[in-house]
């Protein structure tokens, strides 16, 4: 089988957008089919039983006697399920898992997604205003490794640009 020649110059583009696809898959713990309701809708509605995938940053955790839970400023997600950096929130909730979650580790700020159901919904407070959180029994808390801010500062040294020789705070080459 030939390709046409016209299709040739399309083939590494499509090898491009083919290898960009693969790189915004969820990690296999998150990957499933899940309902598109938010936290902001499932706390204004009943919504026990709903199988959702939500994620946000970490307001809190409180160790218990058999299972952690996580007070949670939900984000929208985005393609590969990691909570998106914006300044929008789709509503707090809690999520609650068996087992030990180190608070230090799971600090206050970081970014998490959780999948599991819609178990109800709690009124808490808020400073002073009762807010109503829906509760999901977790079956995953995915932390996401934090963000490395880098600094990129352009540095010049010597000649500015004009290597070595006469020119903008250089000195000649022989010295």
């Amino acid at each position: 089988m030939s390709i046409p020649a016209s299709s040739k110059p399309l083939l590494p583009l499509l090898a491009t957008a083919l290898l960009l696809a693969g790189c915004v898959t969820a990690p296999k713990p998150l990957q499933g089919q899940f309902s598109t309701l938010r936290p902001d809708e499932a706390a204004a509605r009943q919504a026990a039983g709903e199988l959702v995938r939500w994620g946000g940053r970490i307001v809190s955790v409180q160790p218990q006697a058999d299972r952690s839970c996580f007070e949670i400023v939900g984000a929208p997600l985005g393609d590969g399920g990691r909570p998106r950096r914006v300044d929008q929130s789709e509503g707090r909730f809690l999520a609650c898992r068996t087992g030990f979650y180190e608070p230090e580790v799971f600090a206050a700020g970081r970014e998490v997604t959780v999948t599991g159901h819609v178990e109800g919904v709690d009124v808490r407070k808020v400073g002073d205003y009762d807010y109503r959180y829906p509760r999901v029994a977790a079956d995953v808390i995915y932390l996401w490794p934090e963000y490395r801010e880098v600094e990129m500062r352009p540095r010049f040294y010597g000649s500015f640009g004009f290597g070595r020789g006469w020119g903008w705070g250089g000195s000649p080459y022989w010295w």
